[in-house]
């Protein structure tokens, strides 16, 4: 395994960087930095980039200047709207479902004074595992270049997944940001805090009173450490509730390098005991394993004494807490929508709908108007395995959604050709049930949204349209109708041919449904043209050629005009729709 891997929790996370030696490197990294001497006029943030045998290293330092009182005073959250024109580095963090959040002042400061670096920085990033890390707000620092690096850098590949650690870093930002990385486990998995219970500088923006309602929210995995021991969290509560628990005040006035030591005894300690996991592990106790779990990594931290029998409201509330927001987060990772588990089951439902398509063609209907008029058990099956489809893409549209604007894009590229085919073929039997409740205008009042949105990603990775090619034609009768609203402007033609029929509609009306029908032609033809449409249209039994005898007997009787012509109405009469199935049709 290396480095920069995603894992699946934050214990095995941290475990495997105390075992490989990842989480000592770094530390010294940063000591290095931090022990360069500083010059009266150096920039605020200095780096260092260590290129060692399994890995690369880059690590970001502050000057003793921006300590505890230093991001007090710049305490305050910049928001995305006001970042958005004037450092649009982070605006890709932005999605539909969560488009706003902000980050901390003093961190961003820092962070902007270096855009210059960055290209220079990301060029030292090869095929080896990149640790990014920092400590204080040095840590800040390194974490938004790493928010930087996942949107620059093509996360399909381990290697070059950025991994941060962060030595006691104080928050970055507020619950918008938060949740724009925690929605997403493969980022969320690329950090890890490591906060000594002796350090001020990771609570200076909680307040001690009312951590749960801090503006302020942490992401990623925490490894809190005490003389005891250490344990990780990863609920975003728990962290903050125990960030506050856990802090046992340390001299005033400390100084970086002292701060530094602390971390590096915990490392050390590190190397010589297990990180608290979970309750595999633990002695026997009459509880629930679950908060015996909990129990033993309190311990692990300080708050709770070993083999203390009687303990205080305050710690019974708080393992109440932190068990509720722990067992949360568990059955939230159980219900990670993750497609490609489902997508082999999604295979078997759409060949069974691929089945009850070639039936009813055989049959001279189609399966549009078998479905629209079901007479048998083949009917009711599809409507159970177009059900299960349709809630799979639902989900997978949705969480497309949420994504980053990035990894949105990539999600939506890769599953692209699979939801465009379930469109061309689950869609129309959605018409089919919309119409047959005597509903009208499906596209504008009753076209769900999700197939609004996938057929929206096609045309954003569509080319635009040319000749059809000699193999297109060819490949016709095999191949489903492009606009999977093709059957709603039918049905719209055959009201537009009803209403035009009818001693009982308005001149408007009249008017209006002639338009619609020339519009409807247009509108056929061209899909004809681009070999866009499939054969089955012209089954006999199908509802548009329902639609044309209507229409047919509408020109006869001379309502559309005195020898009215359309080339289209031209085909149909001619019967030269019939080689339109072999690829021969050649329309002018």
């Amino acid at each position: 395994m290396g480095p920069s891997q995603t894992f699946s929790s934050g214990p095995e996370l941290a475990s495997f960087l105390v075992s490989s030696g990842v989480l000592t490197q770094s530390l010294a990294t940063v000591h290095d930095l931090q022990g360069e001497i500083i010059n009266q006029n150096e920039h605020p943030v200095r780096h260092k980039v260590s290129q060692q045998p399994n890995c690369t290293i880059i690590a970001f330092s502050t000057l003793p200047a921006c300590g505890k009182d230093y991001i007090q005073q710049r305490g305050d959250l910049v928001s995305s709207s006001t970042l958005k024109k004037s450092f649009p580095l982070f605006n890709f963090l932005s999605t539909k479902t969560n488009p706003d959040f902000s980050i901390n002042k003093a961190a961003l400061e820092l962070f902007a004074s270096i855009r210059d670096r960055l290209p220079t920085l990301k060029s030292q990033i090869d095929s080896k595992p990149v640790i990014i890390t920092g400590n204080s707000l040095g840590g800040s620092v390194a974490s938004l270049f790493t928010l930087w690096l996942l949107e620059k850098i093509n996360l399909s590949s381990t290697k070059t997944r950025p991994l941060c650690i962060t030595f006691g870093s104080p928050l970055v930002g507020d619950d918008g940001l938060q949740e724009a990385i925690s929605k997403y486990p493969t980022w969320n998995s690329c950090f890890l805090h490591v906060v000594s219970n002796q350090d001020p500088i990771p609570r200076v923006l909680i307040s001690p009173h009312n951590p749960i309602d801090s503006i302020y929210k942490p992401f990623g995995t925490f490894l809190l450490h005490s003389e005891l021991g250490c344990a990780c969290f990863e609920d975003s509560q728990s962290i903050l509730d125990l960030l506050t628990a856990t802090y046992s005040e340390g001299p005033e006035n400390q100084n970086p390098n002292q701060v530094l030591e602390f971390y590096e005894a915990l490392v050390q300690h590190l190397n010589h005991k297990v990180i608290c996991k979970d309750a595999t592990q633990l002695v026997k106790r009459n509880t629930k394993s679950f908060e015996a779990g909990i129990i033993t990594q309190l311990e692990a931290i300080g708050l709770v004494r070993p083999q203390q029998q009687q303990r205080n409201n305050g710690i019974d509330n708080l393992i109440t807490r932190t068990e509720r927001q722990e067992k949360k987060l568990v059955i939230l990772k159980r219900h990670v929508f993750d497609p490609s588990k489902k997508l082999n089951d999604m295979k078997i439902n759409m060949a069974y709908l691929e089945w009850y398509k070639k039936r009813f063609k055989d049959k001279g209907i189609g399966y549009y108007d078998s479905y629209k008029n079901p007479s048998n058990l083949s009917d009711l099956n599809v409507v159970r395995y177009k059900k299960i489809l349709t809630c799979y893409w639902e989900e997978m549209v949705d969480e497309a959604e949420k994504k980053p604007q990035k990894e949105g894009a990539s999600f939506r590229t890769r599953w692209l050709f699979a939801g465009t085919n379930y469109r061309r073929m689950c869609e129309p039997l959605d018409i089919a049930e919309y119409y047959n409740k005597g509903l009208k205008d499906y596209i504008n009042q009753g076209r769900p949204k999700h197939y609004k949105q996938l057929e929206q990603w096609l045309k954003e990775t569509e080319k635009p349209a040319s000749n059809p090619s000699q193999s297109k034609k060819q490949n016709v009768a095999y191949s489903l109708t492009e606009d999977s609203c093709f059957w709603a402007h039918v049905e719209e033609a055959r009201i537009s041919c009803e209403l035009l029929s009818s001693r009982e509609s308005s001149i408007g009306e009249k008017e209006s449904s002639k338009h619609n029908l020339v519009e409807f032609e247009n509108y056929v033809l061209s899909l004809m043209k681009n070999y866009a449409v499939s054969p089955e249209i012209f089954l006999p039994r199908s509802s548009f050629m329902l639609w044309w005898k209507e229409y047919e007997e509408i020109i006869r009787k001379g309502i559309m005009g005195a020898a009215y012509y359309s080339t289209l109405t031209d085909l149909m009469k001619s019967r030269s729709y019939q080689n339109y199935a072999t690829g021969g049709l050649e329309i002018p």
